[in-house]
């Protein structure tokens, strides 16, 4: 089932994330199939998968990690082709695998991404008191990042994606690996984001998760084969869950 955009022209621009046709391959295999979408500006968008569905390859496409085969897009108004360096000035990412230095303190490691922005010294200090502070991470600010739960590692990780005070926030599975406790704690920050205007693209395998989202995606082989709000998809499918619409959408 593919999703395409509407006849009717686009202006792109208006999107935070745009694609038509979107594919990637990598020899014989292909990875992400035709992928097609149109994320407003200030939209929690869940892209949910299984473990290999191709949810991080196309999440490295739009954040100009990885150039497509074939199709287009937009990110923050920029070319997927041309212009992967202004997306990435634009957008924080924060990875899959934790990405932030163990060796260095959480104050530490604030200080060290700053700098790889670009922001000047001064900037840097205002913007490590206010993130922390804004995580609940003060207290901890001078403890070796190791010797940290994975949960404030990962809001950690989230923190110094905001830095640069991105329009689009890109997280791949970052609630993979923590606590439930950890997990909702992390959604609350995300709903934060969104009412102070960022957009927020997240991955992610938990079915439940996609209940905190504004509209869903679901990846299965590489292809999209539902989209739209989590009660639209549970109502369109006759489920209870987004968990039991993701199984009917697989068996079939």
């Amino acid at each position: 089932m593919k999703f395409a955009p509407s006849n009717q022209p686009y202006d792109t621009g208006n999107f935070a994330v745009f694609t038509k046709n979107l594919e990637k391959q990598f020899g014989s295999f292909t990875a992400v199939k035709h992928v097609n979408l149109a994320v407003e500006q200030g939209e929690i968008f869940g892209f949910l998968g299984a473990n290999g569905a191709g949810k991080t390859t196309a999440i490295r496409m739009l954040c100009g990690l990885l150039l497509p085969t074939s199709g287009s897009g937009t990110v923050a108004g920029f070319d997927v082709w041309r212009e992967s360096e202004k997306i990435k000035q634009n957008i924080g990412y924060m990875s899959q695998k934790f990405s932030l230095y163990n060796d260095l303190t959480l104050a530490e490691n604030v200080e060290f991404y700053g700098g790889v922005y670009g922001l000047n010294r001064k900037t840097i200090k205002e913007k490590r008191h206010e993130l922390l502070d804004s995580l609940g991470l003060t207290a901890s600010a001078g403890r070796l990042t190791r010797d940290m739960p994975l949960g404030y590692k990962q809001r950690l990780a989230l923190g110094c994606a905001l830095l640069h005070n991105p329009k689009i926030i890109f997280l791949d599975e970052p609630t993979a690996g923590v606590d439930p406790e950890a997990r909702r704690n992390f959604w609350e920050l995300i709903h934060e984001l969104a009412d102070k205007g960022k957009t927020v693209f997240v991955t992610t395998h938990y079915m439940d998760e996609a209940e905190y989202c504004n509209r869903v995606s679901i990846m299965y082989q590489g292809e999209i084969v539902a989209l739209g709000s989590p009660q639209s998809l549970r109502h369109e499918y006759k489920k209870a869950s987004m968990a039991d619409v993701f199984i009917k959408l697989v068996d079939k």
